[in-house]
């Protein structure tokens, strides 16, 4: 094929091209094609095999001339890249410069500009040199018993209150009947019978539950709030809004015993078996800790071992995702009270900071990950998708065949799955040369946050803890 490529320009690790693919090319290899099929074809009113290539090419051309294109551009971009020795640090931008209706007619030259960015030439740190220590804290008796506390808490059963204190306390229950209205008109959801709320929770929006401080069983009272503004429901955002309550039944809260009886009510054989659970899930989630705290110490001196120019786009990109991110959470949440003593520029340096750390990390371990020629097998890959479909159902209710499915559709979502796989098979490849040293610390120390760079905001943080597992939110429109 007589491609023309011509260099548009060509600064830092930016290249553009201009790409030229004349329309006779594409029309020989679309006759090539027809000639290949016609005679496999069997249409009805021809002969077996006897299908003239000019009605294949009224029925079909169009849809042939498409598939030509796209292999065209596969194996023109390709090309391109390896004679140019470009290693892409992204996926290239395509812009057509011709109209691609005259294209696949066959009356146009197919014409388009070719943007890459190059992965930046740089030398891996020597990583069998690195060395890390790795917070350990083994949980004690006393950290056994103070989640058994808090198991029995959650277990604790509540109890009508009788006698002369009969009215609610911040931590008793109540059982109520309630109906909302805004402007007098009831709204969807706005309604419940006997609907048990622990005061003090925060479980209902704003106000509501601070307002049945001091009720009675029996009691009926009005209970009038405003609706955040950034309440979930539009048609509540903001509004003034009665809630007429009745109270059924005040009751206070009764501390569970620490006993054979918890455990067998928590599924489990006796006491002495529940302390080894506990001992057990607690060990788990100090160890996971110390692993995530150790993967943040390597990436740590990864990024202090690296200094390269970054791709452009690329940074754009992923600084506009957390700006993004963070206009979201502001928007949800307000600003916190640091970044509110900061201008919009000194947010933005700051978090542009942590892009640029995100970028240089990924693009060491995806150099490293070549080098050591780390694989995510499609397995792999399948695996992961159907433990975050199982994950979606049960978030969702649904059956976890049709969220795989529905997973499966997204030509995205195998790409978003693969992503972590591979960088943490790099991580664990990286901690298996490195030197690593157990660091006995106490709780409180493995527990804490981790001090960040100068410059890194609150949005980096993410970087330095677990995540925590999001509560489960309540349905009835009162609550927040």
């Amino acid at each position: 094929m007589s491609v023309q490529i011509v260099q548009k320009s060509g600064e830092g690790l930016s290249r553009v091209y201009d790409v030229t693919i004349p329309a006779n090319d594409l029309a020989e290899r679309l006759d090539a094609k027809i000639a290949e099929m016609a005679p496999k074809m069997n249409i009805k009113g021809f002969r077996p095999g006897k299908v003239p290539p000019a009605h294949v090419k009224r029925m079909y051309g169009r849809d042939l001339m498409n598939e030509i294109i796209q292999e065209t551009l596969t194996s023109t971009n390709e090309k391109l890249l390896n004679d140019n020795n470009i290693r892409p640090a992204g996926s290239p931008e395509l812009k057509p410069s011709a109209d691609m209706d005259q294209v696949i007619a066959g009356k146009a030259d197919l014409t388009y500009e070719f943007a890459v960015e190059m992965m930046p030439d740089f030398k891996l740190m020597d990583t069998a040199k690195i060395t890390l220590k790795k917070p350990v804290y083994l949980p004690t008796d006393a950290d056994v018993d103070e989640a058994l506390s808090e198991l029995a808490k959650q277990s604790r059963d509540y109890e009508s209150r009788t006698g002369k204190s009969v009215k609610a306390e911040t931590g008793d229950q109540v059982v109520m009947d309630f109906v909302g209205k805004v402007d007098g008109v009831a709204f969807d959801g706005g309604a419940a019978q006997d609907m048990p709320l622990e005061l003090g929770s925060g479980r209902f929006i704003p106000g509501f539950e601070e307002q049945l401080i001091g009720v009675k069983a029996g009691d009926e009272k009005t209970i009038k709030l405003k609706f955040p503004d950034d309440y979930q429901a539009e048609n509540l955002k903001g509004k003034d809004a009665e809630f007429h309550v009745t109270i059924k039944d005040v009751k206070a809260p009764v501390d569970r015993k620490i006993n054979d009886e918890l455990a067998t009510q928590l599924g489990v054989e006796n006491l002495e078996k529940l302390k080894e659970l506990v001992k057990g899930n607690l060990a788990q989630q100090y160890d996971e800790t110390s692993k995530f705290k150790l993967k943040r110490a390597l990436l740590d001196v990864l990024d202090e071992g690296h200094s390269f120019d970054l791709p452009p786009r690329m940074l754009e990109a992923e600084f506009d995702a957390i700006w993004r991110q963070v206009e979201a959470d502001e928007a949800r949440e307000g600003r916190s009270e640091e970044d509110r003593a900061k201008s919009e520029d000194e947010l933005k340096a700051e978090y542009r900071k942590i892009a640029e750390r995100r970028v240089r990390l990924g693009l060491v371990l995806a150099e490293v990950g070549r080098e050591k020629g780390v694989q995510i097998s499609e397995q792999e890959v399948g695996q992961a998708m159907q433990q975050e479909a199982i994950n979606l159902a049960r978030q969702y209710n649904m059956p976890p065949q049709q969220v795989f499915d529905m997973l499966r559709q997204n030509p995205n979502f195998s790409a978003q799955v693969r992503a972590p796989l591979f960088e943490q098979k790099v991580v664990d490849l990286l901690f298996g040369v490195a030197t690593i040293t157990d660091e006995p610390v106490s709780k409180e120390e493995l527990m804490k946050e981790d001090d960040l760079p100068e410059g890194y905001g609150d949005e980096a943080q993410a970087e330095a803890k677990p995540k925590a597992k999001a509560k489960p939110k309540a349905k009835a429109k009162a609550e927040g």
